[in-house]
């Protein structure tokens, strides 16, 4: 088998096989093949796509080009969620500890963020005390007892994907429905989980702008996950603004205990609510979604999800004590308020662009060396379809510097005021089955 046969095979349209694949991914893992072959065979996938076999075996070969998590010490279906990224999205620190407190086993392997704001990882660490360097004994035992824990990424999962990242990175081939949803799933496969709940965001925050692009990755991962015996679904959801009101580690921290109070934010509540849903349904711990959402609210509202929250903290070390007093968390030196220069209703909040400004601030990397501030970021008073008086707050910025002019011109442009009326945006576009 031939590296150049696979490249002129794809580049005429043709299906590749369950081998050729297998041959490609091997090859390149290990060093055999060299990265201007595979960056033409990513160009010619770029350009003719993958049938849905073709992305299934792309993937499975891509989780075992490494380690593999092992999940069945865990009693029940493990299920797992994955967003595929937006600005101030709490929804992992909301969910962990509310699907767990009905009964659902959520081992989470996490990683840390790189732009807006920091990853579930650098999050948590905002408590003081928690961490995630655990052993896999001492992850499965936890989930075992507590029904809940994370850990962060180690091991050599997936090094297929690390590589061709960084080749698709400087050859233009991000875009390509294929190969991101190989890339995603593959990490997720490899993680262990038995069922998976993917939120694929849309909109001027997300990865895909698009809501049809947002469809297409949609039903990629699916089949994807379906295909190599993974109970798969996912929810489309907007990002055209940011996800609730917090956009800041230690204050996303704190929006998720308000919300696990029963006080978050509408949006953030609800899909939270939707996504935890579909995960209990899926680990069968409830026969409907009506009955899932039911467990979730009750567990909300009867204080469960907020005490097993604590429990999660706790048992990884962290100062539990933050849940009743939030105070604790890392505080920023400075509140300085936004005031509206205009009255009328809210038109737009550029996602993007507010993640940027809060980046700015020091409250995510803008390289992976970058040290992150936990204390630092952007809290929200208004979204879109708002009403809004001149010289009333827009928003609060928690700085650790005494001068933002740059972070507040970029918040300014960022928000739009009309003499219009506007709707709020649809917040879940769609559900995605097998």
């Amino acid at each position: 088998m031939r590296m150049y046969d696979i490249i002129e095979k794809k580049r005429d349209g043709h299906e590749l096989s369950k081998a050729e694949i297998n041959f490609f991914i091997k090859g390149y893992t290990e060093g055999e093949i060299p990265d201007y072959q595979v960056s033409a065979l990513l160009m010619a996938i770029y350009f003719q796509d993958m049938t849905e076999e073709e992305r299934a075996n792309l993937t499975d070969s891509m989780v075992k080009s490494g380690d593999q998590i092992d999940l069945s010490p865990i009693s029940g279906i493990k299920v797992d969620k994955h967003s595929t990224g937006g600005v101030g999205d709490t929804t992992t620190l909301v969910l962990a500890p509310l699907v767990a407190s009905v009964g659902v086993p959520v081992a989470k392997m996490s990683g840390r963020g790189l732009g807006h704001t920091g990853g579930t990882v650098d999050k948590l660490e905002a408590v003081s005390g928690f961490h995630v360097e655990i052993s896999n004994d001492e992850f499965i035992g936890l989930v075992n007892k507590n029904k809940v824990a994370v850990v962060g990424q180690s091991g050599n999962l997936t090094p297929a994907d690390k590589k061709l990242y960084s080749l698709r990175d400087v050859t233009a081939t991000v875009n390509s429905i294929p190969l991101i949803a190989s890339s995603i799933m593959s990490k997720k496969i490899a993680s262990g989980a038995d069922a998976i709940v993917l939120d694929v965001k849309t909109g001027a925050g997300a990865f895909m702008k698009d809501l049809d692009d947002a469809r297409d990755l949609a039903n990629a991962m699916v089949s994807i996950g379906n295909r190599v015996g993974r109970n798969t679904m996912a929810i489309i959801s907007d990002m055209s603004q940011p996800l609730g009101n917090a956009i800041g580690n230690a204050l996303e921290v704190k929006e998720a205990i308000d919300t696990l109070k029963g006080k978050g934010p509408d949006d953030l509540t609800e899909l939270s609510l939707t996504l935890g849903s579909q995960m209990v349904v899926l680990a069968k711990k409830a026969s409907s979604i009506e009955e899932a959402r039911e467990k979730l609210k009750e567990n909300i509202s009867n204080g469960k999800a907020f005490e097993q929250f604590k429990i999660f903290l706790k048992s990884q070390g962290g100062d539990a004590a933050i849940a009743d007093n939030p105070e604790l968390l890392p505080k920023a030196s400075y509140k300085i308020e936004l005031p509206a220069k205009v009255s009328g209703t809210i038109e737009e909040i550029i996602a993007d662009d507010i993640g940027t400004a809060a980046m700015l601030l020091g409250a995510g990397r803008a390289t992976k060396e970058s040290e992150i501030d936990l204390a630092v970021g952007i809290v929200l008073h208004k979204k879109i379809g708002d009403l809004v008086e001149e010289g009333e707050s827009l928003l609060t910025i928690h700085a650790n510097q005494d001068s933002v002019e740059e972070v507040k011109e970029k918040l300014y442009a960022s928000i739009a005021i009309t003499k219009n009326d506007v709707k709020a945006p649809t917040l879940i576009y769609d559900t995605v089955t097998k």
